[in-house]
């Protein structure tokens, strides 16, 4: 044993040296450009034209990785020695020097249980945010085809392939096809799981009938939608866009239906491409040598490793512990060992998965130093590179530790580094139980996840979410997916996300005094099979004017008597112990400070209900960037919510001598969404509506297409103000929102009022046509008259200027909005009327008004925005 911990002890020194001289060598992908799924899907989008700029990017990217410096240690190789002998012998020391730790652990290790996802139902009804993402999501699955998913495999297998392949990504001529369907399987298993939905249950097993044929037709164990000819580059070091990573999206897609689903087939297929594609390795080693095969690894494999380690859990064969070993990637590992923070210039979303496979490691072998590379790894993350939405990336890339201001553009955080970070703060929670990365979750989730849905469009996603000022997540290179020719990376990881919504919100504490920890507020019902009860979930929902979050625990009991146990209860780190509350069967329990648990030991009964009031507060963040002239810019989070401002480009706030966000932020009032209205007239057989034009003017536009979600709804919604709620001050809008501004005018049912644009909020109509600051004009520029409408049909108004009896505000020819004083005839009564329609945008239950220098900001949750454009950073020293 003493011989190895000297070797082991080389080992990190070895490691330590390859930190030195890493500038030296080269670990990344191959080629660092063509790390970008987008790059390699434009490129193969220009066939012809674009062959010679992948083979120019191409080149001069194979030097050898720092795993060399483990090579040191590898036994010479004996001339009467067989290369499987020498093989074998590499795979123990490999193992013997990494799993030290784990046999000296013992299986002390105490890690957090995830709970069935089977046993976990989310609320849908009412506000239940969570579980519509959820309704949405499953609505897409089940619109999914069969035939088309599985179309490239079995044309790759040679079986006949009814009907037509999808498009995007999974498009016969693309090489990353397959990706999608492995993704299917994982978010199906998990859907199903979560709903028992019996449709889906239905399509996800003939997927995995129709990989078995496809499996069975070849013989050797591969699987995939794309020849055995893509290894065949891979291993030469020849362009190819990863295909481990589609490998590994398929194995754990099959793995899932195994150990989510229940299907055994499922795990035979997984096994065999296990076994064929370990000889594939091997034969890299043999042929060439291990370095070659470390060389390789500078393409994209995704978590080939993560779904080796789970394998292996199952199957306890070594053979798949030593190609999971085979997977990691020691000279991007080897760094977060020695604790250096070298993630600069490295594609993100290729070496989280990595990560996320060497906490498997630790969970499998016990081996500290993974645990303590994912500890290290997390902290740089979130310190240095992560944006406020607790997102990560710019291009796909990591960028500069704390320099984050210089990337603040249209293409930040690919959606799927959110997924793989849940993932690893996931594992970090269960094995130490802190709340900061509890806190994590809870911020990844709501403004990463959530954000990347288009409301209820089933199939609609982003791929990029935009942290840039003035940007709309419906304007960037990508935009909103569709659901037939997309299937981007990120539409793969976000059928999973949102098919396992469920999976974080309660953990188990298993040993002979069983304990649940609940992390997650989220409206659901756990049954609780280890202690017999069942955990009812209820959020009250929240508005800008609350003053707490308040959740409701409801506990039933399966047996006569319940169980002797305890629930742990998440404290998170943003609230305030001043005014934090918790009863018991309405006693009063004493609370721990924020970023602690509550935990209450006792034998639970049937009628047993646990009140929590958690004080939920405005405040401003500093970007993650450590120079002195960008320390202004500042997010505004409202507790977990991520508040992002409707503009197209201005972020110069006004906070003047404020002690608090509170100070120049105020809470739109609830009553206000009856204040709102759309103006319309029809004309030429089309709807046109009143809208404001470069925030300073009004034309008639068209009306735009569907509900909310839209610049163009933002801009045709008014809210009708009557002279006595002018709230121009913060103050004053606290009031309004406290119940004091008085009772509410329902649509232009008021004599006199100003007219205020939804999307500049302090803000009123001038009677010359023009928008206007409130307070810059006396108020009879701003005071238009509401009269009955001059064309004397029912409903409809007319807009009299306050400042001119007997003008009105008159629709005149194309767009122009002008004023016209009454006459007879020529259409001039038509043209000055205008139908009240529903508002086509209305106040999110949370919405605040933050103060600016040229102009307020409405502030809502960046999750509930579509396409309206938004900025994140708010320059706070302006």
């Amino acid at each position: 044993m003493a011989r190895w911990r000297a070797a082991a002890t080389a080992v990190a020194a070895a490691l330590a040296l390859a930190v030195v001289v890493a500038v030296a060598k080269e670990c990344t992908n191959i080629p660092t450009q063509l790390s970008s799924h987008t790059v390699r899907a434009r490129l193969q989008a220009t066939p012809g034209a674009a062959e010679w700029r992948w083979r120019e990017e191409f080149h001069d990217h194979l030097n050898p990785t720092d795993e060399a410096a483990w090579m040191d240690l590898m036994p010479l190789r004996p001339a009467h020695a067989s290369s499987s002998a020498a093989e074998f012998d590499w795979a123990m020391l490999y193992r013997s020097l990494k799993g030290v730790a784990g046999d000296e652990d013992g299986g002390g290790r105490l890690f957090l249980e995830e709970v069935s996802l089977h046993d976990v139902r989310l609320d849908v009804d009412g506000d239940a945010v969570y579980g519509r993402a959820q309704q949405t999501n499953l609505e897409y699955l089940l619109l999914l085809d069969v035939d088309r998913l599985v179309w490239s495999f079995r044309a790759q297998a040679g079986l006949p392939a009814p009907g037509k392949p999808y498009g995007g990504w999974e498009g016969p001529d693309i090489e990353l096809r397959g990706h999608f369907v492995g993704h299917y399987m994982s978010a199906a298993a998990k859907m199903w799981a979560s709903t028992h939905n019996g449709t889906l249950a239905g399509k996800m097993s003939a997927v995995v009938d129709a990989l078995h044929d496809c499996q069975e037709g070849a013989g050797t164990g591969y699987l995939s939608a794309f020849p055995a000819e893509f290894f065949d580059r891979f291993e030469a070091i020849r362009p190819v866009w990863a295909p481990y990573y589609t490998i590994h999206k398929i194995m754990q897609g099959l793995l899932d239906q195994y150990t989510v689903a229940g299907n055994g087939k499922a795990l035979s297929m997984v096994v065999a491409m296990a076994d064929y594609f370990a000889g594939r390795v091997r034969n890299v080693i043999q042929r060439y040598s291990i370095e070659r095969h470390w060389t390789s690894l500078n393409e994209e494999t995704g978590g080939m490793n993560d779904v080796l380690y789970q394998l292996y859990t199952i199957t306890k064969d070594q053979r798949h512990l030593v190609l999971a070993h085979l997977f990691d990637k020691p000279c991007f590992l080897g760094p977060l060992a020695v604790q250096a923070d070298s993630l600069s210039g490295f594609h993100a979303n290729t070496h989280i998965p990595v990560v996320v496979g060497g906490q498997m490691r630790y969970e499998v072998t016990g081996d500290p130093l993974y645990k303590e590379i994912a500890t290290f790894f997390m902290d740089i993350v979130n310190s240095s590179h992560s944006y406020a939405t607790g997102g990560t990336s710019v291009s796909e890339f990591w960028s500069n530790p704390k320099h984050l201001a210089e990337t603040l553009t249209t293409e930040t955080e690919e959606s799927c580094t959110t997924y793989n970070m849940l993932k690893v703060s996931r594992h970090l929670l269960r094995w130490t139980k802190e709340i900061a990365y509890a806190d994590y979750y809870e911020r990844a989730l709501i403004n990463g996840v959530l954000s990347i849905q288009r409301g209820r469009d089933p199939g609609v996603m982003i791929y990029m979410l935009p942290q840039g000022p003035g940007r709309s997540k419906a304007v960037s290179y990508h935009g909103w997916g569709t659901q037939y020719d997309s299937f981007w990376c990120c539409y793969g990881t976000g059928i999973e996300s949102f098919s396992k919504l469920g999976d974080s919100i309660y953990f188990e504490e298993k040993g002979a005094k069983p304990g649940l920890y609940i992390i997650q507020y989220i409206p659901s019902t756990f049954n609780w099979k280890t202690a017999g009860l069942t955990v009812t979930q209820q959020v009250k929902p929240l508005s800008s004017s609350d003053q707490y979050l308040q959740i409701s625990l409801s506990i039933s009991v399966a047996k006569t008597n319940g169980q002797y146990v305890t629930l742990n209860v998440r404290i998170p780190s943003w609230t305030s112990v001043n005014g934090a509350k918790a009863t018991l069967n309405d006693k009063d329990l004493q609370l721990a400070s924020p970023g602690t648990f509550l935990t209450i030991s006792k034998q639970w009964d049937s009628g047993d209900h646990l009140l929590l009031q958690f004080p939920i507060y405005l405040r401003t963040e500093a970007i993650k960037d450590d120079r002195p002239q960008v320390a202004s810019l500042n997010a505004i989070l409202f507790g977990p919510f991520l508040l992002a401002g409707l503009t197209t480009g201005d972020w110069d706030a006004r906070t003047g001598a404020a002690a608090a966000a509170s100070d120049w932020i105020a809470p739109v009032p609830s009553s206000y969404n009856s204040q709102l209205v759309t103006l319309t007239q029809e004309s030429g057989g089309k709807t046109f509506v009143l809208s404001t034009v470069n925030d300073t003017s009004l034309a008639m536009q068209v009306r735009p297409e569907g509900a909310g979600g839209t610049d163009d709804a933002v801009r045709a919604t008014f809210r009708v103000v009557p002279p006595t709620q002018q709230l121009g001050s913060s103050a004053k809008r606290r009031r309004a929102a406290n119940g004091s501004g008085g009772a509410a005018a329902v649509g232009l049912t008021v004599t006199a009022a100003t007219i205020e644009p939804f999307g500049l909020p302090g803000t009123a109509v001038s009677n010359g046509l023009a928008v206007v600051r409130a307070g810059n004009r006396k108020s009879s520029d701003t005071l238009f008259n509401v009269v009955p409408g001059l064309d004397g049909k029912p409903g409809s108004v007319s807009l009299e200027l306050g400042s001119k009896p007997g003008c009105f505000l008159v629709a005149g020819a194309g767009a122009k909005v002008q004023v016209g004083c009454r006459q007879r005839g020529g259409g001039f009564e038509q043209a000055a009327s205008f139908t009240q329609a529903e508002p086509l945008r209305r106040y999110h239950p949370i919405s605040f008004v933050a103060s600016g220098v040229r102009r307020s900001f409405l502030l809502e949750p960046l999750f509930t925005l579509r396409d309206e454009f938004y900025t994140i950073y708010f320059n706070l020293a302006a």
